[in-house]
């Protein structure tokens, strides 16, 4: 009798006490008809500050097969989750939210989906039981950062999905500090399979979603695959720079022409003033997040530190 492949579930967590204990007994209930496989279950909490690693730890001493990875402090929403994946090592990995708005009971779907050749299988969320204007704000960005972007997304994909080993042995020599996962699969260009699901609410616990993590999801993404903007930027630098110096030598024409009937006037001056200074900076904006860019990855920081790994082999 062969032995059996490894399949890894990794789960990044963040003060998610009320929902650790339901998830891990859905995803062991789930699991439990797929016995042509072994499982490995990798919750990596990222300095959570409630009672979340002390239920991790119990999980892991009761079951061998649950693995805990512990952060020295908070590393985000982008890199946390990321490292967990590539700490996997299983022939394919299924990454899952741990707030229950990805439900474990697809893993199924994606295993099938995988046994029939497909390296990547993703759910994507057409339908959110959420906050309807966040997911309708969501739907747009992505279709166009899909628009501007120079690779096709898979709309709607949250990162809930199967990845084959061998899509994460390309994802482990890119090396990113700050990867934007959702790109960096699609630009790999396997055929991914989709399967839509209605994502459900969330039941407990509140979202470690706000402002500043969507806005900067949403410049990651566009920095991270299209030029789109910075060139908008430029070629409107251009356009505005010229304007300036035809308006310029009328204003002087007609002074000279009209010296003592034409004032110059100070509302021309301070509306132009405004205008020019105001997309000065938006455009100073832009450039400054694609240096942010360049610098994150020029540091070469690492991903994620641990201050403890359980069930892990040494």
């Amino acid at each position: 009798m062969s032995e059996r492949l490894l399949l890894s579930i990794v789960t990044p967590c963040y003060n998610e006490e009320d929902n650790i204990d339901e998830l891990y007994a859905r995803i062991k209930a789930t699991i439990a008809d797929l016995t042509k496989y072994k499982f490995e279950l990798i919750f990596i909490d990222n300095h959570s500050q409630d009672s979340t690693v002390a239920k991790l730890k119990h999980l892991a001493a009761i079951d061998p097969t649950v693995k805990v990875i512990i952060n020295t402090r908070n590393f985000g929403h982008i890199r946390s989750p990321y490292y967990g994946i590539l700490q996997s090592s299983g022939s394919a990995t299924i990454y899952l939210a741990s707030d229950l708005q990805d439900p474990p009971e697809m893993i199924p779907q994606f295993i099938q989906y995988w046994e029939e050749g497909y390296k990547l299988v993703m759910a994507t969320k057409p339908v959110s039981q959420g906050v309807a204007w966040v997911h309708a704000l969501r739907k747009t960005y992505y279709r166009f950062l899909d628009g501007i972007s120079d690779i096709s997304l898979v709309k709607d994909a949250t990162g809930f999905g199967l990845y084959d080993r061998e899509v994460l042995s390309h994802l482990r020599k890119i090396d990113d500090p700050y990867p934007f996962l959702r790109g960096l699969i699609c630009e790999l260009g396997y055929e991914i399979k989709t399967i839509p699901f209605e994502q459900p609410r969330r039941l407990r616990g509140i979202s470690k979603n706000n402002f500043y993590t969507l806005y900067d999801i949403a410049m990651l993404g566009i920095v991270s695959h299209s030029k789109v903007p910075i060139r908008l930027a430029a070629f409107a630098g251009y356009a505005i720079g010229f304007l300036s110096i035809i308006a310029a030598m009328v204003f002087f024409v007609l002074k000279m022409i009209y010296w003592d009937y034409f004032p110059f006037g100070m509302a021309p001056l301070i509306i132009s003033m405004f205008f020019i200074f105001g997309m000065l900076f938006l455009f100073m904006g832009i450039l400054g997040e694609y240096i942010g860019s360049i610098h994150t990855y020029l540091q070469r920081r690492p991903v994620v530190v641990e201050s403890e790994r359980i069930n892990f082999e040494k």
